[in-house]
């Protein structure tokens, strides 16, 4: 069988229990190489690395070591189905050989990047909101920057995902200008970095003066609406929330 598993944002502590032991149980772990050092070494378990953008590949490697009645563990960050690798899983099973459909395959949810970086600041997803990936790898920039558009004028909260790489790295300062057409200045931006690890760094600033040098590839964004509230705290991030009703 396969289990697709969420190894949340980092820290250990952050891993759901069925994920665990849905670890422990695996003969096989197969996953991005990054995310697979995430996973503490077992004594009989074999670790099959790939790089990040071979997902359909990856997927349909976990599937042929499920067809030799090996107990597979697919692991994504956050939660495998927002950006990981179960959407590439169920597109290998849909596109692939019939067998594969017989396979037990359980996804393991896990706790996501944008659920641990607005945890960290307090509750700017409380209200309506929304998750765009800015890689164009799979969708055009014209359909992020509608996208963007949308939902700005929607006036949902925006969290962002893949803000930039070395491959392309004007994306995000893209973003910003789309979002700067719709939205005011004053508009509360938070960039998230390693949320949960060690090397954690959490920035919080206004859409008129957001920086995109402040991101990486391991930094989630969350861009808050005209209501957004913010609650100075001397010496601390601020906390930031969303009011839950239009009066608020």
């Amino acid at each position: 069988m396969i289990h697709v598993i969420g190894l949340g944002p980092g820290a250990s502590d952050l891993l759901a229990p069925r994920a665990a032991s849905a670890l422990e149980a695996a003969t096989d772990l197969v996953g991005y190489g990054p995310y697979l050092e995430r996973v503490p070494p077992r004594t009989g378990q074999t670790r099959h690395a790939s790089d990040n953008r071979a997902e359909l590949a990856r997927a349909r490697h976990a599937l042929a070591l499920a067809q030799e009645e090996r107990r597979v563990a697919v692991v994504s960050g956050g939660d495998a189905g927002v950006f990981g690798m179960a959407s590439a899983l169920f597109e290998a099973i849909d596109h692939g050989p019939p067998e594969w459909r017989a396979l037990e395959v359980e996804v393991v949810p896990g706790i996501s990047a944008l659920l641990a970086a607005a945890a960290r600041v307090g509750a700017p997803l409380g209200h309506d909101f929304c998750v765009l990936s800015l890689s164009d790898n799979l969708k055009s920039w014209e359909t992020i920057a509608a996208r963007l558009t949308a939902a700005a004028t929607a006036g949902f909260a925006i969290a962002l995902y893949n803000p930039l790489s070395r491959a392309r790295p004007w994306q995000l300062g893209a973003a910003f200008d789309v979002l700067r057409v719709h939205l005011p200045g004053a508009t509360r931006v938070v960039f998230a970095t390693a949320v949960s690890r060690p090397d954690e760094r959490v920035t919080v600033t206004t859409l008129a003066a957001a920086d995109p040098a402040l991101a990486d590839m391991r930094t989630l964004v969350l861009v808050g609406t005209q209501a957004t509230r913010t609650i100075e705290r001397a010496g601390a991030v601020p906390w930031i929330y969303a009011p839950r009703g239009e009066s608020a």
